[in-house]
């Protein structure tokens, strides 16, 4: 059964790009591209249609990671009941994304690190933080759901 991921941030440019193309590339160096669907989106409005932030993208590129053909979308309603899991980098996003669901009856919602949030380079313009923090919550969640195949 493939397990569907949606990460989510404000304006999906950043980091929710960020950890959906990380967590695909951690998922075809498993070898389990087949058994997950990974994709993001953001909270707001602001970004939609926009690629992926260019410091963002070099971070990625950085890593030999691409991400063209992103385009940011806000998260809907119906995305809680397409998705499995719905990733949010702080507790604002996860905030807004049980707002815009209606609520988390099956408790999808979830944040990518519980010990922290995932450092905004929006704010802080240092996207290796970012990086290390979305790359550790990855490597994480991608352990995690490997217990469950």
């Amino acid at each position: 059964m493939m397990k569907k991921i949606l990460f989510v941030c404000h304006g999906n440019i950043c980091r929710s790009p960020m950890a959906e193309y990380v967590m695909k590339y951690l998922v075809e160096q498993a070898q389990l591209t087949d058994q997950f669907l990974i994709e993001s989106a953001a909270t707001s409005t602001e970004e939609i249609g926009n690629p992926v932030y260019p410091s963002a993208r070099r971070k990625l590129a950085e890593h030999g990671i691409s991400c063209n053909g992103h385009a940011a979308r806000q998260m809907t309603r119906a995305d809680y009941l397409r998705y499995d899991l719905l990733v949010g980098m702080d507790s604002a996003n996860l905030r807004n994304m049980t707002r815009i669901a209606g609520g988390d009856p099956e408790e999808k919602i979830r944040p990518l690190l519980y010990d922290k949030d995932v450092a905004d380079p929006w704010y802080t313009g240092n996207f290796e933080v970012t990086w290390q923090d979305v790359l550790r919550g990855c490597q994480a969640l991608l352990e995690e759901q490997i217990q469950c195949i």
